[in-house]
């Protein structure tokens, strides 16, 4: 049971910025841009701290509670959630990281 309530908080740490990743990417999936996704990624942009706290420090710890926590487990089928889990925060740090670099 602990397992899963470990992948659940890796997933709520990396929501951030799955959802600002997503908003920046729906403009070029769609036709149209929704004006939600805009206004997402505007709201990112105007204020420095969600850079920071929202795109960098919560996927890098659910990096890094992921890789202890999968370094201490032995493999069952819970472990799959944590592992996906934090290959999903080491995704999304290293493409925040990515677009820093290239900005």
């Amino acid at each position: 049971m602990r397992i899963h309530i470990v992948a659940a908080i890796e997933l709520a740490l990396i929501f951030p910025a799955a959802l600002f990743l997503a908003a920046v990417i729906a403009p070029n999936l769609i036709s149209q841009p929704a004006p939600a996704a805009h206004g997402l990624v505007m709201w990112y942009a105007a204020r420095m701290w969600t850079l920071w706290v929202l795109l960098l420090a919560l996927p890098l710890t659910a990096l890094v509670i992921g890789c202890a926590t999968l370094k201490r487990l032995r493999p069952d089928p819970g472990t799959l959630y944590v592992a996906v889990a934090t290959l999903a925060a080491a995704g999304m740090l290293a493409i925040v990281i990515l677009h820093m670099l290239a900005n």
